[in-house]
């Protein structure tokens, strides 16, 4: 029996919209290609950036997005970004693939960015090859509006007024590229690094402190303990805790993945969606180990890394993180969606890697050619759900199976948004068999239902630069009114949204 029950009586935690954040990191073609193309380029652009992805991406509503990185972040000294993109210097990006790095997309040009996209802006801040004095000036450069060597070189390189930044990363994944650091050595640097990233005016810096990676637990033991107590009142108590974690075949030595993101059988797809579900144990048992010593829910849980990884695409340098989006890949999205919801109360802010040409992304481009992906669709599908109120829902599903993999065929989540429509959104993981679904719904008298519906008629369906509508949504009529709720039969491989009012 497929069924799913609801209350809208009882729904009360707010889905915050940071929860479907982005990442930008400077790697591969995600920053230059991706967004930044220069303002003498042919391909249509303000300031520099290109307007093709913009206006794509205002259509999914971005509400934050991170910046530089990712293991860049640790390796980048913001000073190199700013000032006339000529006299900018060089890097090595000895992270990703050896390559040069220009620096022309700096500080100025990712604010640009995120005011043409009406983005919040998330700086994650050097600790791992940085300094305390370098972090300081850099939230000053940004932030401060008085009388100070960094307010006026920000002046003197034509931005008259701060920017008033709300989000922060001190470091990132510091327990690895950001350092190789124990957590009780990266506790204490969180404290003297935070206290320096300093509140100017009436601008209250929100400060993420790199958590975990994956599983471990201990990580945010530490974390919660030594910085995320409440008595700790030395230095800055932290407001979010991040966590990263990656869905994946296997990693290699190298840190790179194997599995093909469009060339894979039946095993690989119940595998990378049966190891997407994994997430929930994770948010659930790091929450646990934050509920210890923080009941009231004071720092938040932040996945500021989430998202598939395959091997690069057949001809592209490996160390660019150029993949393929195929359904399998949204049902992925949908379901992490589905768990960062039910966990609401604590998870506020969400960023899947990356938005433009790198790992699960939203866009791809190929010159002046752009194409939207399926993990797209569904970021736009959800977007529905963002500052909504989450409704609590209980989802009995028949199993899907194979090989060493077994979970629920269907996921589901639901909200109810400022207007008093209920949005439902659920997805089918079945590649065989359409599903019949009862659902439900208890305390809300809506009449009229409408829906849509993302699929795929293979495991591999993806869209491509030949045919880059192949998998799009489509208006969907298989959801009806009943007595006591709705019925829905949902198409194998598929993500379908529905409104009720």
């Amino acid at each position: 029996m497929n069924e799913i029950t609801l209350d809208v009586k009882i729904a009360k935690t707010k889905i915050d919209r940071n929860i479907y954040g982005h990442f930008s990191e400077h790697l591969g073609r995600c920053i230059y290609e991706g967004y930044w193309v220069g303002e003498d380029s042919s391909i249509p652009n303000e300031r520099g950036i290109r307007m093709d992805v913009v206006n794509a991406l205002r259509k999914i509503k971005p509400p934050v997005m991170r910046w530089p990185g990712g293991c860049f972040a640790d390796e980048y000294h913001w000073m190199d970004g700013i000032g006339p993109r000529e006299d900018r210097p060089t890097m090595i990006n000895t992270h990703w693939g050896g390559v040069v790095e220009n620096n022309h997309f700096g500080t100025h040009e990712f604010f640009d960015l995120c005011e043409l996209l009406d983005t919040e802006p998330y700086v994650c801040g050097n600790v791992g090859s940085g300094t305390v004095q370098e972090m300081s000036q850099w939230v000053e450069y940004i932030n401060f509006d008085g009388k100070s060597p960094m307010t006026d070189l920000r002046k003197a390189n034509g931005r008259e007024n701060p920017w008033n930044m709300k989000y922060f990363g001190v470091g990132n994944e510091n327990w690895g590229c950001g350092g190789r650091m124990r957590p009780e050595y990266y506790a204490d640097l969180y404290r003297q690094f935070g206290l320096y990233a300093r509140d100017y005016g009436d601008n209250k810096l929100y400060r993420i402190a790199c958590g975990a990676s994956g599983d471990d637990y201990r990580w945010t033991e530490v974390l919660m303990d030594v910085v995320g107590t409440e008595g700790f009142r030395r230095g800055p108590y932290m407001d979010g805790l991040a966590l990263h974690y990656y869905t994946s075949i296997r990693r290699l030595a190298d840190g790179s993945r194997t599995g093909s993101a469009t060339s894979f059988d039946e095993a690989e797809w119940a595998e990378i969606i049966g190891k997407g579900l994994f997430m929930e144990e994770l948010v659930r048992k790091h929450g646990t180990i934050m509920d210890k010593y923080d009941p009231k829910c004071k720092v938040d849980m932040i996945v500021d890394e989430w998202g598939t990884w395959y091997e690069a695409e057949p001809g592209t340098h490996p160390r660019f993180l150029y993949q393929q989006n195929s359904i399998r890949d949204a049902i992925v999205a949908a379901t992490h969606f589905d768990i960062f919801h039910k966990y609401a109360h604590r998870v506020t802010m969400t960023n899947i890697a990356q938005t433009v040409n790198v790992l699960q992304a939203m866009i791809l481009t190929d010159k002046e050619k752009m194409i939207v992906t399926p993990t797209y669709h569904v970021f736009e599908m959800y977007s529905v759900h963002q500052d909504a109120t989450m409704v609590p829902i209980d989802v009995q599903s028949e199993t899907y199976a194979f090989d060493d993999y077994s979970f629920p065929a269907v996921s589901a989540t639901a909200s109810v948004d400022a207007d008093g429509k209920l949005h439902i959104s659920l997805s089918n993981a079945s590649p065989h068999k359409d599903i019949a679904v009862s659902v439900f719904v208890r305390g809300y008298e809506g009449k009229n239902v409408s829906g849509r519906v993302l699929a795929g008629e293979s495991m591999n369906a993806h869209n491509t630069f030949e045919q880059p509508n192949r998998v799009q949504p489509k208006p969907f009529s298989g959801a009806t009114r009943t007595a006591d709720g709705l019925t829905v039969t949902l198409p194998k491989m598929s993500v379908v949204a529905l409104e009720v009012s």
